[in-house]
């Protein structure tokens, strides 16, 4: 750990935090540290207090009580804070791994986080930085998945049902030694089946494939490929349904001449062939009975 001083000056009464010198390892995010005479103030008569940097906060609670912290120390101080808790804040990061989001933006996430930490804190208070920071630093990664990790914005209330929903699904998994239904989650949950669905149904809001993406490495059809297209026999299939319940109504012999006209497809000089009736009759058989259909069809309507 770094070693670190306090200097507690006679004239300034100030408290004013030093860093002893050490070899740059490469330089860090931030910078460098300002070097230990960088923030001395040429003090006429001082008492150095060796201590490590953890230290440091102990010491300004103490002298701060009575006297001023000058800006460049707070500056300082909070430069050392980020550079020897930088090692937690990407333990943070890692921490989040596998959720979709690159480990190199979850770690720059935690690492603002840390400096705007650092920037916040205030010593006198008597809290620990670790403490102080690790919340913050959590805190701020959640909010970026919450903000910039769904591909499909949702509203904060189904993601945070979609959170509820992934998490009690293995739990309930391995207690009941089966995929839990929506029923089993909304008794688990205490939620109704409705937010429960919505919930898990959020989740396909997380992740999206573009259209250009092939179904398979060794298939080259695109998933834009396999999207239907507008059918225009979609509209007629309420007639094509009260349709099919009227002709069930007829008589056997209408019924077997429509499905001979219609169906199969014959003419009706076949079908009065088929059947040995004159052609004639078949023609008015035709007549009456799609005139009858009409009507009832028309009647519903």
């Amino acid at each position: 750990m770094e070693q670190a001083a306090v200097i507690i000056t006679a004239n300034e009464r100030s408290l004013i935090r030093t860093r002893q010198a050490a070899p740059d390892p490469g330089g860090t995010l931030f910078g460098r540290v300002p070097p230990l005479r960088e923030q001395m103030m040429g003090p006429t008569s001082s008492t150095v207090i060796p201590c490590t940097s953890r230290d440091v906060g102990s010491h300004i609670r103490h002298a701060g009580q009575a006297h001023t912290i000058t800006a460049g120390l707070a500056a300082g101080f909070a430069d050392v804070l980020v550079v020897e808790h930088m090692p937690m804040a990407a333990r943070i990061a890692r921490s989040f791994t596998g959720r979709g989001e690159d480990l190199d933006d979850l770690t720059q996430v935690a690492m603002l986080e840390l400096v705007r930490a650092a920037t916040r804190f205030d010593p006198a208070r008597g809290i620990d930085f670790a403490n102080y920071a690790h919340p913050c630093i959590v805190g701020g990664i959640k909010k970026y998945f919450r903000d910039n990790g769904w591909s499909v914005h949702i509203t904060r209330r189904m993601q945070e049902l979609y959170l509820r929903t992934s998490r009690a699904i293995p739990h309930l998994t391995q207690m009941l030694g089966r995929t839990p239904t929506i029923a089993d989650l909304a008794s688990y949950l205490r939620l109704s089946e409705r937010d429960t669905r919505d919930g898990v149904n959020s989740g396909l809001a997380y992740n999206t494939r573009s259209l250009s993406t092939r179904v398979s490495a060794t298939d080259p059809t695109e998933l834009g490929q396999l999207i239907g297209g507008f059918d225009e026999h979609v509209e007629s299939v309420p007639d094509r349904h009260v349709l099919r319940q009227q002709v069930a109504c007829l008589p056997a012999r209408e019924q077997t001449i429509l499905q001979l006209r219609f169906g199969a497809g014959l003419s009706q000089r076949e079908i009065a062939e088929q059947l040995g009736i004159s052609q004639m009759h078949v023609s008015r058989m035709l007549a009456r009975t799609i005139g009858a259909l009409r009507a009832e069809i028309l009647a519903q309507a």
